[in-house]
């Protein structure tokens, strides 16, 4: 692979590709054909999901109406209700909650959910963009955790959010309809032999988010497995390679998920995940993460010194991938080039192929090959590959009540 090869690869699939959308399904069919052109066959593997048709999104604001996007998954109906802006977690502020429409300015995981619930909110509007933006551009959102009752939620824009605090606004009122319905998502899978039953599992996922064509976040990385393709195809392996490019990953990890969930009986013969998540930015810090042990944590130090590599190593988990394999009880490490702030602009329009560097994708490409040459190749490991109570913990809390 040449630097020629993967600006191609970014400029083919510079488009939208939401999981369960065709544009996702046309990816995987690209991603497939790319491997067949090497000269090795791989399969797409459907798995179902769900997906959400947003009939109506209304937010009226002192009686003006605010542009929205809806919650898929969220209740349904029409709440009116005095607003109140959230600006933090303290118990004092939370009683201020009770039948209001809550203005948040946090993520709405299950924590903030339910304390939103237990202080009696009747909804709730969340939003995204940036002051700095041109663009109005509104996502939508969807609920990804269990909840005891469902409360009507929307999304707007940061600018809008701006003006009703600053206009101190007093009321609002959110409708919102939808129909749920079960779409198709795909996993991409690529087998490259080895001599014994052990497999390394090799992941990344293709999917992208509403307005972006993702290719920091994540074709990069999908280029990457194409380039692990190539480098492992004419060499002679101890452990099968497993090459996994993931669908939906986007939407709350659904393809690795679904992959662990349909390959159980395998997974037990599975030795460890290497997960690829957003490589090759033009500036930013390499960044490998052990979410196995600390004895990987040492390992990666010792290996990137050797190596003369730079790098940041981290023993904890990261929101990928990665975490459906230790869900699974499979080992994992996990591999990022972050770029800095300013630099580059995930889950929007701006994460274009300006982010990605291909040079520095193959620098990259080229250090994690070394490393899962070693795994793949290694006969017996010098430290124990298992993982530890402090990643079991975190990742069941980052799993704890997700729609698995």
């Amino acid at each position: 692979m040449n630097c020629k090869t993967v600006t191609k690869i970014l400029s083919d699939t510079a488009y939208v590709r939401i999981g369960g959308t065709s544009a996702e399904k046309q990816c995987a069919e690209y991603l497939k054909s790319a491997c067949e052109q090497s000269g090795l066959n791989a399969s797409i593997e459907p798995f179902p999901i769900t997906m959400y048709d947003i009939k109506c999104a209304k937010l009226t604001v002192d009686g003006k109406e605010i542009t929205c996007a809806g919650y898929g998954g969220a209740g349904m109906g029409t709440v009116s209700a005095s607003l109140y802006y959230l600006q933090s977690t303290d118990a004092h502020s939370l009683k201020k909650c009770k039948d209001k429409i809550v203005l948040v300015d946090k993520a709405v995981g299950y924590k903030l959910y339910d304390m939103l619930l237990e202080n009696g909110a009747k909804g709730f509007i969340t939003f995204n963009g940036s002051i700095y933006y041109a663009d109005r551009d509104i996502l939508e959102k969807e609920i990804r955790f269990e909840a005891e009752a469902l409360i009507p939620a929307v999304n707007i824009n940061i600018d809008d959010a701006i003006d009703i605090v600053r206009r101190e606004s007093k009321f609002a009122e959110i409708t919102l309809e939808y129909e749920s319905y079960i779409g198709e998502s795909n996993n991409v899978i690529l087998d490259i032999k080895g001599e014994t039953d052990e497999t390394v599992v090799i992941s990344a996922h293709y999917d992208s988010t509403p307005f972006s064509v993702g290719a920091y976040d994540n074709m990069s990385s999908c280029i990457g497995l194409l380039y692990l393709e190539e480098y492992f195809s004419q060499k002679p392996l101890r452990r099968n390679i497993r090459l996994l490019w993931c669908g939906s990953e986007e939407r709350g990890l659904l393809g690795s998920l679904e992959y662990c969930r349909l390959h159980k009986n395998e997974l037990k013969n599975t030795v460890l995940n290497i997960n690829l998540d957003m490589l090759g930015s033009v500036l930013g810090e390499f960044a490998a993460f052990s979410c196995a042990n600390e004895e990987m944590k040492d390992f990666f130090e010792k290996f990137f010194k050797k190596h003369r590599f730079p790098a940041s190593v981290r023993y904890a988990i990261r929101s990928s991938d990665s975490n459906s394999f230790v869900h699974y009880g499979v080992p994992a490490v996990s591999f990022a080039r972050y770029a800095p702030s300013g630099a580059s602009a995930i889950h929007t329009r701006y994460d274009t192929a300006k982010t990605v560097c291909p040079k520095q994708l193959l620098k990259d490409m080229k250090i994690i090959a070394k490393y899962a040459e070693y795994i793949a190749n290694t006969p017996a490991f010098s430290f124990p590959i298992d993982i530890s109570e402090k990643i079991k913990d975190e990742v069941s809390d980052y799993m704890k009540r997700r729609k698995l």
